[in-house]
C-alpha cells in the first residue's frame, strides 16, 4: 500500500498545536473556583475549532461494470482478487452554531486498494486506486452529560479518484493510464465525544463515502475514526477567592455606674442562609470540601446563643443531566451537609435533609452564570434567640 508522507506529517503537525495550545489548560493551577474544567460552557457552544483524525478504512467497489468489460473483450473472469482496507485520515476546521449543531469543512484522504482480475490462458488486469477529496458537514450533538455527546453528521464531498492498471490484459479497459476522476456525492457518519476539558475533546466516528473510480465504478468506503478536536478562545478562568476572615470589632470600655438592663426575653427567629455548590463540592461530588467545611463552620458559629428547634438542609441543582441523576445529586449533597454539621456536635435529630433536584431554580439555566446559582445548598433553621430589645 502506498501510504501519503505529507498528510501524516500534516495530522503530527495538527495533534502537536492542539496538545501545545492546549497544555496552560492541563498543566497545575493554583486553586480554582470549584473544579473549573467547566466554568464557561456557553463559550463552547459557539467557539471555532480545528480536528484531526485518523482510522481504518474498507472499501466495497462495484465491479460489475468491470466483469462486463473484460468479458466484451473476450477474457472472462476466472478469479478476482481485492485489497479494500487501508488507513485513512482527515483533517477539519469547524464552527460551534449552538449547543446542538456546528459546521465542518474538511479534507480527507481514505487510502489505496487494489485488485486483480485473472482470466484465461494466464491473463491479468490489476488495477489501484486511491480516493482523497473535501467535505462539508452538518454535524449534529446531543449532549447526554456536561462531558459525553452522541454525534451525527451529513453532508457533501467531492472524492478524487486516481487509477493506475497493469497486466497483460490490459485490452479490457479503454485506457490503462485514466485521468484523475472527481465525483460529488453525499457523506453521512455517527459517533460521539467525550470533552477532556472545555476546549480539548476526543471523537469516536464511523463514516460512509460515497466514490466513483476512474473507469466509473461505483461503491462505497468506510472510515472508523479517532479524533482530537480543539476549540479557540476560551475565555480565562475565574480564581476562587476565600471569604475574608471576620473583623473583630473594637472593644469600647463599659459605662461607669450603667443601670443593669433586664434580661432579654427569647423570641422566636428563623435564620437561612444558601451557600453555592461550588464552595462546597468539587464538580459532579458530594463530599465536602475544605472551603466548603470552612463556610460552614463560619454558619455554625452564627447559630451561636440560638436554642435551634429544627434544621432542614436542602440541595439543588442545575439542569445539566437527567431528572433522576439530579434528584440523587442534591440528596447526596444535602446529607454530606447534615454529615459534616453532625461530625462538629449538632444533634442529628434536629437536622432533616432533602433533595430538590433542578425543580426550584432561583435563575435561568440557559446562561452559564443562572446554572451556577441553581447549584446550591441552603440551610434553614427555626428556633429562639435571646436578642436585646
Amino acid at each position: 500500500m502506498k501510504i501519503s508522507r505529507t498528510l501524516p506529517a500534516m495530522i503530527a503537525l495538527a495533534c502537536a498545536t492542539m496538545m501545545s495550545a492546549n497544555a496552560q489548560d492541563m498543566a497545575p493551577q493554583q486553586p480554582v473556583q470549584a473544579d473549573s474544567a467547566f466554568v464557561n460552557p456557553d463559550w463552547a457552544n459557539s467557539a471555532w475549532y480545528m480536528g484531526a483524525g485518523v482510522g481504518r478504512t474498507r472499501a466495497k467497489i462495484y465491479n460489475s461494470d468491470l466483469a462486463r468489460r473484460m468479458s466484451a473483450a473476450g477474457l472472462p473472469l476466472t478469479g478476482y482478487n481485492v485489497d479494500n482496507k487501508d488507513v485513512g485520515y482527515k483533517l477539519f476546521v469547524g464552527k460551534q452554531i449552538n449547543k446542538y449543531l456546528a459546521v465542518e469543512l474538511g479534507y480527507f484522504d481514505l487510502g489505496e486498494y487494489s485488485f486483480e482480475a485473472l482470466t484465461t490462458a494466464n491473463r491479468s488486469l490489476r488495477g489501484e486506486t486511491d480516493y482523497r477529496g473535501v467535505n462539508l458537514d452538518l454535524v449534529g450533538m446531543l449532549p447526554l452529560t456536561e462531558r459525553f455527546s452522541l454525534l451525527g453528521r451529513a453532508g457533501v464531498q467531492y472524492a478524487k479518484a486516481r487509477t493506475d492498471f497493469t497486466g497483460n490484459a490490459l485490452n479490457a479497459v479503454t485506457n490503462p493510464n485514466p485521468p484523475t476522476e472527481g465525483r460529488r456525492h453525499a457523506k453521512l457518519g455517527l459517533g460521539a465525544e467525550y470533552k477532556l476539558t472545555e476546549a480539548l475533546a476526543l471523537r469516536a466516528e464511523v463514516e460512509r463515502y460515497r466514490v466513483t473510480d476512474a473507469v466509473q465504478n461505483s461503491g462505497n468506503i468506510h472510515m472508523a475514526s479517532l479524533s482530537l478536536t480543539y476549540k479557540f478562545g476560551r475565555p480565562a478562568k475565574v480564581a476562587y477567592v476565600a471569604p475574608a476572615a471576620p473583623v473583630a470589632a473594637p472593644v469600647q470600655e463599659a459605662p461607669v455606674a450603667a443601670p443593669t438592663p433586664p434580661a432579654p426575653e427569647p423570641v422566636p427567629t428563623s435564620e437561612k442562609v444558601s451557600i453555592a455548590a461550588e464552595a462546597l463540592f468539587d464538580f459532579d461530588k458530594s463530599i465536602v470540601k475544605p472551603e466548603g467545611k470552612a463556610a460552614l463552620d463560619e454558619f455554625m458559629a452564627k447559630l451561636q446563643g440560638m436554642n435551634t428547634e429544627v434544621m432542614i438542609a436542602v440541595g439543588h441543582t442545575d439542569s445539566v443531566g437527567t431528572n433522576a441523576y439530579n434528584d440523587k445529586l442534591s440528596m447526596r449533597r444535602a446529607d454530606a451537609v447534615k454529615a459534616y454539621m453532625v461530625s462538629k456536635g449538632l444533634d442529628p435529630a434536629r437536622l432533616y435533609t432533602e433533595g430538590k433536584g433542578e425543580t426550584q431554580p432561583v435563575a435561568d439555566n440557559a446562561t452559564a452564570e443562572g446554572r451556577a446559582k441553581n447549584r446550591r445548598v441552603t440551610i434553614e433553621v427555626v428556633g429562639t434567640r435571646t436578642t436585646q430589645r
